[in-house]
């Protein structure tokens, strides 16, 4: 449980991090405000990514496995 955990938190950080970054750049480009956009977006996010990542981890999990055996 402590790894599933740990690894969610790690996860939908790196993701949600890198793509609200994405998304606010595509959606506003280069604009003076971006890195408080930026964060903004991110902190809403985060906690999203966290519970997203913590419950479809172990589904996701099991399929990646069955995916992996047929190749």
């Amino acid at each position: 449980m402590k790894h599933r955990i740990i690894f969610a938190i790690l996860m939908s950080f790196t993701l949600s991090l890198v793509m609200s970054a994405w998304i606010t750049f595509v959606n506003i480009g280069a604009h003076p405000n971006f890195f408080s956009l930026w964060m903004n977006a991110w902190l809403l996010a985060w906690p999203a990514a966290g519970v997203i990542a913590f419950i479809s981890g172990p589904f996701i999990h099991k399929v990646a496995q069955r995916i992996a055996e047929k190749f």
